[in-house]
Formats: structure tokens, sequence, C-alpha cells
């Protein structure tokens, strides 16, 4: 195991995703002590027990609960170092297709999510006089990529955060980025490839480089805006997309 997070402690939403998992297990690996949130109760636990992590379950959009994380991590760890806010997802397909229902999902789990995540860590990590808030966005926002709109809707306003709060705690040792990935290879994304779904194809021709993002990739960026040589670097969107946007 490395050390370059040795004393760290980490909080993941969404961890039971493949994404989440995969920046779980970069920063475990370099020895930060983790607290896993995730609805799925199941994939999270299995992932804290590799990874002698603790968890908590169930919905990272509502306030009580993510203020219950922050709390028992502070309790068990004494601070929170690291905040990662990749709980997500949401229903891609044409705009007037969606509904309430599909929307409301949506905003709740890829927005919400991050604002009362960042909302209990910051006062721990001002007291601190340290911290690193990482956001996991999506470079659909800048390209606006077919029947994307509801999700951009979302994911844009944590793209607005960050930039919000890294301004308005840019002195106190604290900094706040946001990875944005475009297409990710997770297991459904190359289930759609073997299968020819058309939508990989349509989602893929955007992609210079000519194929999705690996989780691994997206967490060495994550990783990096985490570490404390990344001090100078707050307010940032940075695209991890294979040239699907540039500059």
């Amino acid at each position: 195991m490395l050390a370059d997070f040795a004393g760290k402690v980490a909080v993941i939403g969404g961890a039971a995703s493949p994404i989440g998992s995969a920046i779980a297990r970069r920063l475990r690996s370099e020895g930060a002590r983790l607290m896993l949130g995730d609805l799925d109760g199941d994939g999270v636990n299995a992932l804290a027990e590799e990874l002698q992590a603790v968890t908590i379950v169930g919905d990272l959009s509502e306030e009580t609960l993510v203020r219950d994380m922050v709390a028992e991590t502070v309790q068990r760890h004494g601070k929170v170092d690291i905040l990662v806010n990749n709980a997500g997802g949401g229903v891609i397909k044409p705009f007037l297709q969606h509904d309430a229902e599909s929307l409301h999902s949506t905003m709740n789990r890829n927005l919400w999510t991050a604002i009362w995540a960042c909302h209990a860590v910051l006062p721990h990590m001002i007291d601190a006089g340290f911290g690193r808030i990482v956001n996991i966005g999506a470079d659909s926002v800048r390209n606006g990529l077919w029947d994307h709109a509801g999700y951009n809707a979302a994911k844009g306003g944590v793209h607005g955060l960050t930039t919000g709060l890294a301004r308005e705690f840019a002195k106190t040792g604290v900094t706040i980025n946001t990875v944005a990935p475009c297409m990710v290879g997770t297991p459904a994304v190359k289930e759609m490839q073997a299968q020819g779904n058309p939508l990989f194809k349509r989602f893929n021709d955007v992609i210079p480089i000519g194929r999705p993002a690996e989780c691994e990739e997206v967490a060495s960026m994550v990783r990096y805006l985490a570490s404390e040589e990344a001090g100078f670097v707050t307010g940032q969107v940075v695209s991890v997309n294979g040239g699907s946007t540039m500059l």
C-alpha cells in the first residue's frame, strides 16, 4: 500500500457504482480511511468489507442521512479531509419523454446529493484549515449530447456549485473541483457495445480517441484533485473525455 493518503479520511458518495468503487479502491490503496455511502446496500457493504471501510446505506439526496454520514465519520475518525460526490445517475432520453418523476429523480440523485454533502462537510474542513471536495460532473454539459438535457440540468448545477463554492471558500484551505467524464466503460456501457446498441455508437462517435473512458482513468483524476499537491487547483471542471470537448 502506498502512503500518499496515509492519515487522510475520505467520504465517498455513490461508492458502490463502477466509478465510485474505482475511486474508493484508488484512495484506499494509498492509505486513506473511508466512509462509503450508497443506496445499494449489498454493493456498498461488499466493497466496504473488501476495503475495511465504514458504510451508510440510503438516499444521499436526503439531508438527514448525509448529516448522519458526516457526523459518524467525524465521530470515528475525528475529521473529513476528502469528499467525493459521485452519487448520481439519471434517465437518459429525449427531454419531452421525461415526466415529473424522472426529472425530480435525476435532480435529486445528481444535484441534491452534492449540495447536502458539501453543506455538511464544509464546516469541518474549514475548522481544520484543509479539505478537498471533488464532484463528479459530466462532459455532456459542455457538448450538449443528445438526450441529455434533463441530466445536464442536474450536472450543470453541480458544475455551478463547484465554481461558486470554490470562490467563496478559496482562502480557507479547502479546494472544490469537478471531474467531468464522457461516456465511461461501465458494465452497462460494455453490454450496450457488445449488443451493437446504436446508442453506443452515437455517443462514442463524439469521442475522438474512439472509446469510452475506463473507470480507473476517472479515478486517477479524482485522486490528483484530492491530493495535497493539488492545493492551487480550485473551481475547475476537469474533463476526462478523450477529446470530446477541447478547451
